[in-house]
């Protein structure tokens, strides 16, 4: 084994300016982790601007000099030369703002006009320019948008794109993406929602196959981990689109749907002896130990337990303020603290349990494997739940794995967070090991950066906001797609775009449009609201007659409390001041049919 890189490769460098000499034509870049690399500028690299999506390319290669002060964070492509010593030859350079200290992602309207971006690509990819008609829907998109010659629905990426249409709404206000969210809701409660009026709950098939005017129903999961039983996740996510539409229309049967469908966690999938929720039951008997299972029966993970809060519940109780719901995100959050923990053997949480909560390490490919935006995904909604009922122990394990997670989770070279790693090393190992391969989902940068910028924005700490930067930089660079549109699935870890097989797709059964839409979202509210004392405008469009006391509920997360209040209300384009500003409520004109309504809301000064 030689003791030397002997071979050149092209890698990214993601790092902050410590020393440029303008006539060596040497940069000298220091690592998130401390590492210093000297980078030779001599072979006139190009460099850009990073840009958002719909934008076009902004070239800077006239002013690298200039650009190039100390503290300065940047990407540096490349090419490893292994001579004396070893040697790095810049190619393509990208900052991340025209000053020093500038992000482009931090701009007040950066997230939102990205999400406008996401929803223009979506509704292209799934209706063209054509009616909003849902029985054209497909759940693989290509990606450049067009559609694969699979005809399934799947219920779970219809509610997902249904949440991003939603949520563009909730932020500009356009009513085309509350169309679509609308009639994706109304698709599902005609086709994929089952009323059980003996058991009185809701239940919501798999999806189903479309094959010209005929349909048939896939009751149960088609997914290779799931096949032929039904996961809790996939009735967790059926709810997503349409609380997030709810939120916007205070449509009383969404709710309704929603009640129904929590009922039925409760009487099947909800242990009352060991606590928990069961991630599997079987399609006949409803049971969450029958052998047909096989090793998913009896078995709690983190989608069972975890997964209620980000997809439907916190926006459930946002737009209700009942006290149920609270106490339902408290019971999962106290599990989560208490059980999911696991750092007497390893930096990552434990995802997977039996029955009685002991852990399972040889299921399916998890195997003892960690998921590194589980980990972060707990940060980040510890830290909402923190501040509807604040407890030491969800502040304390938010800052925890916020703390220790760099170091394991993520790319200190080149910027980024890992997919799926060994939760434990081996023998003499020095690192943990990947799974199987070092590439980068866009899910999980998600985690990563709602994580940072949530604990930045209630904790503040000046190494949450160098994550939270360092996450939306590389986000932002790389994930971007500029030739046809939306994000890419995977990159490698270098940031370049990985194009095989699933991961080619825009759409399918593990991408459509909640994560990248979910994104967009919080980070324009923690950025704007949290971190940088900006207002921000939230639209809404219920009929009064729907909500109780014609009270429209307008916080756009669980923020901290006093953190936030309503600086004007307009309906229907006219002044309105019928609004407790505190309380983040108005009440409704007594009105039949509906009201538009844009709230404009303005951080408290600390």
């Amino acid at each position: 084994m030689a003791d030397a890189v002997t071979f050149s490769f092209s890698d990214t460098i993601a790092g902050y300016v410590t020393r440029f000499d303008s006539g060596t034509r040497l940069l000298r870049l220091k690592t998130a982790d401390g590492r210093e690399f000297d980078v030779s500028l001599a072979g006139d690299p190009s460099a850009e601007l990073v840009r958002n999506l719909d934008e076009p390319y902004i070239d800077a290669s006239g002013h690298i000099d200039e650009m190039l002060s100390p503290g300065r964070f940047l990407f540096v492509y490349g090419v490893h030369y292994p001579e004396r010593g070893g040697g790095f030859d810049a190619k393509r350079l990208v900052f991340l703002g025209r000053g020093a200290e500038d992000y482009r992602f931090e701009e007040p309207s950066w997230w939102i006009k990205q999400i406008e971006s996401l929803a223009d690509f979506y509704k292209r990819a799934q209706f063209g320019d054509g009616p909003v008609d849902f029985t054209e829907y497909r759940t693989e998109i290509r990606l450049g948008g067009d559609k694969t010659a699979s005809h399934v629905q799947e219920t779970d990426t219809i509610s997902r794109l249904v949440y991003g249409m939603a949520s563009a709404y909730l932020l500009t206000g356009k009513d085309e993406y509350l169309e679509v969210a609308e009639r994706g809701t109304e698709y599902l409660r005609k086709h994929m929602r089952v009323v059980d009026s003996e058991e009185d709950v809701v239940f919501w098939y798999h999806g189903i196959s479309v094959d010209g005017d005929s349909e048939r129903k896939l009751f149960t999961s088609e997914f290779s981990d799931d096949y032929d039983a039904i996961p809790m996740y996939e009735q967790i996510y059926a709810l997503a689109g349409p609380i997030q539409t709810y939120r916007v229309t205070g449509d009383i049967r969404i709710k309704n749907d929603a009640d129904a469908t929590i009922r039925l966690f409760d009487k099947f999938f909800f242990d009352p002896e060991q606590g928990g929720y069961y991630s599997h039951i079987d399609p006949i008997l409803f049971s969450a130990d029958h052998e047909s299972l096989g090793e998913n029966a009896e078995r709690k993970n983190w989608n069972s337990v975890g997964d209620h809060a980000p997809a439907y519940l916190i926006n459930l109780y946002l737009a209700t303020g009942d006290q149920k719901y609270a106490d339902f995100l408290e019971y999962t959050f106290d599990t989560i603290a208490d059980k999911f923990p696991d750092y007497k053997n390893s930096p990552f949480v434990q995802e997977r349990f039996f029955r009685d909560w002991s852990h399972d390490t040889a299921h399916s490919w998890q195997q003892n494997r960690a998921v590194v935006g589980h980990n972060l995904k707990i940060a980040w909604n510890l830290m909402r739940m923190n501040s509807l009922k604040a407890k030491p122990e969800y502040e304390q394990l938010a800052k925890k794995i916020g703390e220790i997670m760099p170091a394991v989770g993520s790319d200190v070279q080149r910027g980024g967070w890992y997919d799926v790693v060994e939760r434990l090393k081996g023998g003499d190992q020095e690192a943990y090991r990947f799974a199987w391969h070092d590439r980068k989902a866009w899910w999980q940068q998600e985690q990563a950066i709602l994580a940072y910028l949530i604990l930045n924005g209630t904790v503040g700490g000046d190494a949450n906001l160098r994550e939270a930067r360092q996450a939306q930089a590389f986000y932002n660079t790389f994930f971007l797609d500029h030739d046809e549109g939306a994000v890419y699935f995977n990159v490698l870890a270098s940031g370049t775009p990985y194009l095989l097989g699933t991961e080619r797709l825009k759409g399918s059964h593990s991408m459509s449009m909640y994560h990248s839409a979910e994104l967009c979202y919080l980070s324009a509210v923690y950025n704007n609201l949290l971190i940088n004392g900006r207002e921000m405008d939230f639209h809404f469009q219920p009929d009064p007659t729907n909500l109780p006391d014609r009270v429209l509920r307008v916080s756009p997360d669980l923020l901290p409390a006093g953190s936030v209040r309503i600086a004007s209300v307009e309906i229907d384009e006219k002044p309105y001041t019928d609004f407790d500003a505190d309380a983040l409520t108005l009440r409704l004109p007594d009105v039949q049919g509906r009201v538009k309504v844009k709230v404009r809301l303005r951080p408290v000064t600390k």
